[in-house]
Parts: C-alpha cells; structure tokens; sequence
C-alpha cells in the first residue's frame, strides 16, 4: 500500500482527495500547508506527494526544492487553482513529475498517481539491484589467517602480479579474487570470471579465446572470448585445474606474449588482461599425475593465497552469523533475529565441511523455521550437527 502525503491549505480539497484516493487503497497523511508539510516529510517514508502551489508559510515550489534535495527519489505532483503554462513549466523544471491544474479531472489525477508509483518502484528496484551487483562483499573475521589475506591483498592488489587463490570450496576464493580486482588500478575495467570446471573441455577455448564464424559445426556467428571481454581489467579463472591441457597451453602463450588468437582464426589480438586464478586441487600432485603444466603453475603462481576452512577460522563463526542474519533479514524484508548464545556456541563447534556457504544456507534455514529467537534448540532440530573430526 502506498503511502501518500497530500499537502494544501483548504480542507475541503484535502478531504476530496484523503477519500478518493482511500478508495483507491492508498494510505493518506494530510498536512495545511508547504512547512508541515515538509516537517512530516522529513520525518516518515512517502512514496508520492501531491502538493498545492498556492499556501501559506511556505508555498508548494519552495516545498518541492526542499524535498527534491532532501529526497529525489519521491515524485512530487503540482496542483493549482492559479496556475499557467509557465508555472507548469517552472515546476517540471525544479523536479516536479507533474503538474494538474484544479478542480483536478479525477482519471488523470489517478493515472498520473499511478503511472508516478510505477516508475518510482522500478527507480527503486534499480538501484538494489545494481548495489547487489557491484558492491562487493566485506571479507569478515579477524582470525589471524584472515588478516593476513586482508594484508597480502593490499600489498598486491595494486600491482599486475598474477596472483594463484587455494582453498577448500565455499571457503571465500571468489572474494578474494573480487577485492584484489577492486583495489586495483584496474578497477573502472571489468572483472571476468570463468569457471573452468563448468564448460566442457571441447567449448573452454573457444569461450576464452572467442572463435570465428565458421569454425566449427555450431559457431554460426562470431565470438568474443573472455579475455577479450576482460582487456584493461582482471580475468578469474576459477577451478582452473580442471582446464584441459590443450586450453592450459593456449593460455601459457596469453599470458607469456599478451596476444591470442581466436579459434578458427590467424589473427593476433593484443590483450592487456591481469589473470588470477584459483582452485581446489593441488597443482603440484596435478602437475605429477601429468594433469597440469608446471611452466603454466608458475606463470601464475606469483603470489599464492591460501583461504583457510571455516573449522581453520573458528572465531570468525560469530561474526560470520551476526553478519548473515541482518543480510539474510534486509533480503526478505524481516526484523533481525537474535540468536543466543548456546546456539551461537553450538554453531562455532560444528564441522562445517562446506565452510561459509554452508554456513550461511544454515543461518537462513534458522531465519525461516526458527521464532523470534534462535535457540540451541532450533539448533537440534533444524541443523544436521557433525563431530568435529
């Protein structure tokens, strides 16, 4: 339900509206004039304001600057008696959304309501979105392995060294690779992930090094690989020990002359591309079992970062939990719950062998079956406990 600030100073046009717009199913505070009605503004969540021109104290224009500045994302819509063309204009122009002149005809007034709400939430659902997408997730603890990722990170990240993430997975080798990219020069350029355990060995150089038209039985149309996609910025190649060694190669020579070619393709492209890879395995037995290319390993193993397990890491536990609970409650639109700490302490003794991203399905499991208060006892019925081996 909407709710709707209408501010004019007759009360006979406040009344009107405060019982059409009822009907309709809004929710309606009414204010006499621009200077309550801007205190009321500033101190509840609208999502529209209709307001007069004409009043008292302070008159409709002198409200819309105040509340466009104090908060653009609420439309403001005009309405007057004494209006022109040119008071419209004026008001469009100072951040109006809409200007309707009095006695207002009522299906424009509820279209220009609705149409004003409409573009208001995709307005809102815009910016969630792109702060889910480009923000980057806080790396959380303060466990000695922690900090001394946080640390190499900052020495590292700066430079173009090719950097190579182990670590268990669900341990956090993606976030690393995230906040080395982001406090890089490289930063305003993309971040390109692949993951090469995902694509069969037959497509992974094609989707790396792009193919042309032609060159095989489905390519139907050129394509741009990845590391074209990522030229000026970083390249994750993520579970990269389960590369095929033909791809290895292919990769081996990008990152020894900075060119590629495309499948199918003789031409040499130029690539400015800072690798960093990461995976689960360890190369080194890989590169014994005749897996993976030792010259390849030390290419990119110019800086090797280990991400511990979540059991390695234990007290970070809490913060981890504490940090899921109010993420987990902002995403379903819920008040945090508190966990107590029995529960707490059961959850830091736990075997977590699917480290964080086990921990964090868990801590949502509790939000959802759980009352206002996670207990040890939802803890025996909603968490599979293992024994710490």
């Amino acid at each position: 339900m909407a709710n709707i600030l209408v501010i004019d100073d007759e009360r006979a046009i406040r009344n009107v509206l405060k019982d059409i717009l009822g009907n309709e199913g809004y929710k309606i505070e009414e204010a006499m004039d621009g200077e309550e009605g801007f205190k009321k503004f500033s101190a509840a969540n609208f999502d529209l304001v209709l307001c007069d021109i004409k009043m008292p104290k302070m008159d409709g224009i002198e409200f819309l600057q105040k509340a466009t500045a104090t908060n653009p994302d609420v439309p403001v819509i005009m309405i007057s008696g004494h209006g022109s063309i040119d008071t419209a204009v004026d008001a469009v122009k100072k951040g109006a959304y809409d200007y309707i002149s009095k006695p207002p005809d009522l299906n424009r007034l509820l279209i220009t309501i609705r149409n004003a709400l409409d573009k208001n939430k995709l307005v809102k659902e815009t910016k969630v979105l792109k702060r889910k997408v480009s923000k980057v997730q806080e790396i959380i603890g303060q466990s000695e392995p922690i900090l001394r990722i946080k640390e190499t990170i900052e020495k590292v990240a700066p430079t173009d060294a090719r950097v190579l993430v182990t670590g268990e997975n669900g341990s956090g080798k993606e976030l690393v690779a995230r906040w080395l990219h982001e406090k890089s020069h490289r930063r305003e350029h993309p971040i390109v992930e692949v993951n090469c355990a995902a694509i069969p060995s037959e497509l992974i150089e094609s989707e790396l090094f792009g193919h042309e038209k032609g060159s095989f039985t489905s390519a139907i149309k050129q394509r741009i690989g990845k590391f074209e996609q990522a030229n000026g910025g970083t390249l994750f190649l993520d579970e990269i020990g389960d590369m095929s060694l033909s791809a290895q190669a292919k990769v081996l020579r990008a990152l020894q002359e900075g060119k590629i070619t495309r499948v199918g393709g003789d031409k040499e492209i130029n690539v400015d591309v800072r690798v960093i890879a990461a995976t689960n395995k360890d190369l080194l037995k890989e590169v014994e079992a005749k897996n993976f290319r030792m010259d390849l390993y030390h290419r990119l193993g110019v800086i090797l970062i280990h991400v511990p397990t979540l059991n390695e890491r234990r007290s970070d536990i809490p913060q981890l939990v504490e940090k899921f609970l109010a993420e987990i409650a902002d995403e379903y639109g819920q008040q945090v719950k508190v966990i107590d700490k029995t529960a707490m302490e059961a959850l830091k003794n736990n075997n977590w062998t699917g480290n964080i991203r086990e921990l964090r399905n868990v801590v949502e499991r509790l939000i959802i079956l759980s009352g206002k208060k996670i207990t040890i006892e939802d803890i025996k019925n909603y968490v599979i406990m293992e024994k710490n081996k």
